[in-house]
């Protein structure tokens, strides 16, 4: 019904009603991808504000840690003595990839793309504003875990909805 001819109480064809559920269908992939953005940004400020360098505040029954850290590379500060090469790169990434999320909000059956996509530039827009203003990105929390090495690595949300995002494209495009 949502893609569909649609006949009113009097017997026409309403396609209005049809070309309106399509264009809410493309909002939700935007107001997710907003949200991460925003909802991350603000947390980071949050973090930034209220969290000092070196203090730790476990969470969640300690299963997490609070604790700042600025990471001026990419994933755990590779080609952190090229601040210039990373913004650039990851400037390019995210144009590649909104050009592709522009793409596919014209097709018919790309939902499950469009939500690995969402995740992917809501997420690598918050990393990427936080590069060009700041030149690091603000990392907040850890996970304890029986894993030493897992607990050394330090996340912001937006990192888990870029990880979130590329799984959901991998299966999706070996799914098909």
């Amino acid at each position: 019904m949502n893609f569909g001819f649609v006949r009113n109480d009097s017997g026409a064809i309403n396609i209005r009603r049809c070309e309106a559920n399509r264009k809410e269908q493309k909002m939700k992939y935007a107001i997710l991808t907003v949200s991460i953005a925003a909802g991350d940004f603000l947390l980071k400020k949050h973090m930034e504000e209220r969290l000092a360098w070196g203090e730790r505040k476990p969470i969640c029954k300690g299963k997490i840690v609070l604790r700042k850290y600025h990471n001026h590379g990419i994933a755990f500060n590779f080609l952190e003595k090229h601040s210039g090469l990373v913004k650039v790169l990851c400037a390019s990434l995210m144009l590649s990839l909104a050009i592709c999320w522009c793409i596919l909000l014209q097709k018919k059956h790309a939902s499950g793309l469009l939500w690995g996509l969402s995740f992917l530039l809501g997420g690598g827009a918050s990393n990427l504003y936080d590069r060009a203003v700041r030149g690091y990105v603000v990392d907040y929390f850890s996970f304890q875990t029986p894993l030493k090495w897992l607990n050394r690595i330090i996340f912001n949300v937006s990192d888990l909805c870029i990880f979130l995002g590329g799984i959901i494209v991998f299966i999706k495009r070996n799914t098909r």
